[in-house]
């Protein structure tokens, strides 16, 4: 949406972009219907994008960020528990609620993505978001508490990121326009203001099918990628950064990455965070190093074995459980994910900045010389 300082927030814009397969750029795997997080059943991905030009009155930076929300079993008549895992593989970054996934191997609720001076907003409103959401599970004598899941990654070089523009309705917005089918990549969402590899970054998803035995299953991720600078860009295997002849705004690695991986095979908290730790592989692919400014942090969830809230649950709890032997493809899978969908982010965003009031012009990624570079056109 654009935002403006008088208007109500409105339904995300419809966006038709390409992506980096419509280019011929090849990735392993097989990917999904959509190859998108929400190949995941149940799970449903919403955005609320925030775009002012104009600097707000008293301010001298245009506005550019957003929230993403990602709600696991998004239907359900009441918060369910989601098994998780996570990994820190540079921790100049923040999520909230990791202590209680470490402890707990859980969380509750939606995993909100937004900018690093909005988290407390994000925060706040995911609490209230719930609270509206089940109010039957929340108004009664139970003393529940909650812990949402919140990361960010830094936009200000593109976006008044002090202002802090964020406001309660935003986030109530990407939590209830929040939906299955194609997800939106590029500038929106949390992504809006984001830079990677010195091109123009923000959210992007792929997805990958895999068989165990007889069944299929999914795994699947989302990024915003905010992180490495040109000379590190890997794409396909070849390092095409010092070839593209592009503007190189000269950055150094001071951004991050959130990566969110979900999947619907029945892995347990500790088989998740083995998979969280995979995250760092899948950026690798595409180059970054994890500079030691970077926030680089990632999390797995699985959407199977679901199960009452723990206080309202029985004693014994049963689950299914994938034989740790088996878990090589699924590694496999989200690596891949993960490669794709950094390179989807930057394919999909749209160059931003170069106005009277910017610090930046950041430029799109030209994704036709990619492939050229790559030999597949």
């Amino acid at each position: 949406m654009i935002d403006n300082a008088d208007t109500p927030p409105s339904p995300p814009l419809s966006r038709a972009t390409r992506r980096a397969r419509d280019f011929g750029i090849p990735f392993d795997g097989t990917p999904g219907p959509l190859n998108a997080l929400t190949d995941v059943p149940g799970l449903h991905v919403g955005f609320s994008t925030l775009i002012n030009e104009t600097p707000r009155p008293g301010r001298r930076l245009p506005v550019r960020t957003g929230v993403t929300a990602i709600l696991p079993h998004a239907t359900a008549p009441e918060p369910v528990p989601v098994f998780a895992g996570l990994h820190r593989f540079n921790g100049n970054g923040e999520m909230t609620g990791a202590h209680w996934i470490e402890d707990g191997g859980y969380f509750v609720g939606p995993v909100l993505i937004t900018n690093t001076h909005s988290v407390g907003m994000a925060h706040h409103g995911a609490i209230r978001w719930m609270l509206e959401r089940y109010p039957e599970t929340f108004d009664g004598d139970d003393p529940l508490w909650l812990l949402p899941v919140v990361a960010e990654t830094y936009d200000g070089l593109l976006n008044d990121i002090n202002g802090q523009h964020v406001t309660l309705d935003h986030v109530f917005e990407a939590l209830d326009g929040a939906a299955s089918g194609p997800v939106a990549e590029g500038n929106v969402g949390g992504g809006t203001g984001m830079i990677a590899y010195g091109f123009k970054g923000g959210t992007g998803t792929a997805s990958r099918r895999i068989a165990i035995g007889a069944s299929p299953f999914t795994v699947a991720a989302l990024v915003q990628a905010n992180h490495g600078q040109r000379d590190w860009l890997t794409i396909a295997g070849r390092a095409v950064g010092k070839d593209l002849a592009q503007a190189d705004p000269g950055l150094a690695e001071r951004g991050s990455i959130i990566v969110v991986i979900a999947t619907d095979l029945p892995l347990a908290p500790h088989q998740l965070q083995k998979l969280a730790r995979r995250g760092a592989i899948g950026i690798g692919r595409n180059g970054t190093v994890g500079g030691n400014s970077s926030g680089d942090i990632f999390l797995a969830f699985s959407t199977a074995n679901p199960h009452p809230l723990r206080h309202r649950a029985a004693p014994m709890l049963s689950l299914d459980m994938l034989n740790d032997e088996f878990l090589d493809p699924v590694y496999q899978a989200a690596v891949q994910s993960i490669e794709e969908a950094v390179v989807n982010a930057m394919v999909a965003a749209e160059t931003t900045g170069g106005t009277a009031n910017d610090r930046y012009r950041i430029e799109a990624i030209d994704a036709a010389a990619v492939a050229r570079l790559l030999g597949v056109t």
